[in-house]
């Protein structure tokens, strides 16, 4: 007669299995999904009336991809790798160019006056426009001003923007605001 093997108790198999899942979704990092970092305007008051607010030309440099991935800023061609550069020396204007944007005197809680740009940077995309020549695009915009917002704070605060407290880096985006306007997209394969 064949002797019986003992049985294995399976009854707090469950219960461990439930406690490693447990674990690890509780340890591990689920992928986040990132995107662009935008503070939307505002709702505006139902009763306000709609104002027709003039922008000197000046003021506004276009930036436009084409359905290619071609870039235009301004009224050249231009090399994503460009971008950042051409948009720190817009919104700088340090020879006080007539055809760079203007700059208005603020007054800055908490630091003083100062000539804040006038500058908008306009961003047009065509309908075609891949998704990462778009991603580019944003990324070197935004990298422009944090590099501007990076020295403004270095010369007047004597660390990186990253390091300012609340108020300082409010003193910062106050000096050097990020303006960028973005148009519908267009189909420009159709005219």
């Amino acid at each position: 007669m064949a002797k019986k093997l003992p049985e294995i108790n399976s009854s707090s198999t469950a219960d461990i299995a439930f406690l490693l899942l447990s674990f690890f979704l509780m340890t591990s990092n689920m992928e986040q999904n990132s995107g662009l970092q935008r503070r939307l305007p505002p709702m505006p008051d139902e009763n306000q009336k709609v104002q027709n607010q003039q922008i000197n030309r000046r003021n506004i440099i276009v930036v436009k991809i084409n359905s290619a991935d071609r870039l235009m800023a301004g009224n050249e061609p231009i090399d994503v790798s460009q971008l950042k550069y051409k948009i720190k020396e817009f919104l700088v204007n340090a020879s006080n160019d007539p055809k760079l944007p203007e700059k208005e005197k603020k007054a800055i809680e908490g630091f003083g006056d100062y000539m804040v740009s006038k500058g908008v940077i306009s961003l047009q995309n065509d309908r075609g426009t891949s998704y990462q020549a778009y991603i580019a695009v944003q990324n070197e915009i935004v990298k422009a001003i944090d590099e501007l917002r990076d020295e403004f704070a270095r010369v007047n605060f004597n660390r990186p923007y990253a390091s300012l407290d609340e108020e300082q880096q409010k003193i910062v985006r106050e000096a050097i605001p990020q303006n960028i306007s973005e148009a519908e997209p267009k189909d420009v394969s159709k005219r």
